[in-house]
């Protein structure tokens, strides 16, 4: 009898392992994990890694430091300009249309159901963009609608989310994306 009790746990041991290796593997070719710089077009992402050089002197929270003296400088600085027009781009990289994709971001409610729970909302990538800070460029927002509601404890606490791609524009008053997702799976972010 314990011999054939070995074998039937062993037996479902194996099951469950093979099992627990297919979703993972199944999971991974369904959706790409992708950065954040994956949605930006690469001379957006070259401007933006090399600011212009006064940028780089500014004191934070100076009379300097914020988006009126760039554009100021802008006028007259062609660097800064470009700078600040990448800060500002909703240019996209078309071959994300369609694309399933899992990226990990944060939360900005736009709406909610009867129960508080989050039905349509922004992922950034930083935690305060769009409320506290300035919004990131359009293309560094995702529109997701999510009508069974999700849930969110916490706004500073990051989520996995993975879904299908659309290149299309959302914009409201908190801020504007140059992409949405379709969710099929959220989850907390283990990284």
């Amino acid at each position: 009898m314990a011999g054939i009790l070995n074998k039937g746990l062993l037996l479902i041991f194996l099951v469950t392992a093979w099992v627990a290796t297919y979703s993972t593997s199944a999971r991974a070719e369904t959706f790409q994990e992708v950065e954040w710089t994956a949605l930006m077009p690469p001379e957006d992402l070259e401007i933006l890694m090399d600011p212009p050089d006064f940028l780089l002197n500014i004191v934070d929270g100076s009379d300097a430091d914020n988006l009126d003296a760039l554009a100021e400088r802008a006028e007259s600085d062609e660097k800064a300009r470009r700078f600040k027009e990448a800060l500002k781009s909703d240019k996209v990289v078309s071959e994300l249309d369609g694309k399933k994709i899992r990226i990990p971001g944060f939360v900005v409610p736009l709406e909610t159901n009867e129960d508080r729970d989050v039905v349509a909302f922004f992922i950034v990538p930083y935690f305060g963009a769009c409320l506290h800070l300035p919004p990131p460029p359009p293309n560094q927002i995702l529109y997701a609608s999510w009508p069974e509601g999700l849930t969110v404890e916490e706004l500073s606490v990051p989520m996995w989310f993975e879904g299908t791609v659309k290149i299309e524009t959302q914009e409201n008053e908190t801020g504007k994306s140059a992409y949405s997702i379709a969710i099929a799976n959220v989850e907390p972010y283990v990284g």
